[in-house]
């Protein structure tokens, strides 16, 4: 794993909201996310000019359907050279080995990685859905299967990330949304972690929105984050 292990989430309506902040933050100590609004509204003209910035791109739109179409939605967005993607581990084998054999194709391949279960869902949500798993031990079965399907990691809590290093191994990328500084309004994630402890329990990148977006000085917000971020990870090794 190299360069920043924060992604920041560029969770805004305008191009020029997103690019205005991605302008005050440095490629050198963060990644950035595009998501579903913010893809929506701009295209793929944003990510170009992320790009452009000199950001490695996630382009969070969590593929799901039928294998050919996830297939060719992320042939197009590797295309577009984003450094990483993302599917549902809920759309099944075949969906998830036909995103894995698209993006094998590619000239560039980014990580691909799976939704497991969303930080929003609590056990009572999924319950709802007829799923009779708790969220931990449904994300260790979608975790399994996207390993055996070939991809290169999961989007999951940090509270389900040490099992799943038992599980999955040291090689397989942990993605965790979810992360609020201490003290920070939880918003609407209901399982969340600081990023120190995200960092110990083992995840690898921490996706990470308003506690800098929203933030007086997001590049200052950035950087303490980092810096907690470093120091979890010296007492970890």
């Amino acid at each position: 794993m190299t360069g920043p292990r924060i992604i920041v989430s560029l969770d805004f309506e305008t191009r020029e909201e997103a690019l205005a902040l991605a302008r005050v933050l440095e490629p050198k100590h963060c990644r950035v996310k595009v998501g579903k609004e913010l893809f929506t509204r701009c295209g793929p003209a944003v990510v170009e000019e992320l790009r452009g910035l000199g950001f490695d791109v996630f382009l969070d739109l969590k593929f799901h359907d039928i294998p050919h179409t996830v297939a060719r939605a992320c042939t197009a967005a590797a295309a577009l050279g984003v450094w990483m993607l993302n599917v549902h581990a809920s759309g099944g084998r075949a969906m998830l080995e036909a995103a894995r054999e698209a993006v094998d194709a590619s000239e560039r391949p980014p990580l691909l990685v799976a939704v497991t279960v969303l930080t929003s869902l609590s056990a009572q949500d999924l319950h709802e859905l007829g799923v009779a798993a708790d969220p931990e031990e449904q994300v260790l079965r979608l975790a399994r299967l996207a390993r055996a399907a070939g991809l290169d990691g999961v989007v999951c809590s940090a509270r389900e990330a040490q099992q799943l290093r038992l599980v999955c191994g040291s090689d397989f990328a942990l993605v965790t949304p979810g992360i609020r500084p201490a003290g920070a309004a939880s918003g609407d994630q209901k399982r969340i972690v600081t990023p120190g402890d995200a960092v110990r329990i083992g995840s690898d990148y921490l996706v990470i929105g308003r506690p800098v977006t929203r933030a007086p000085d997001p590049l200052q917000a950035l950087i303490a984050i980092e810096e907690e971020i470093r120091q979890a990870a010296q007492k970890k090794s």
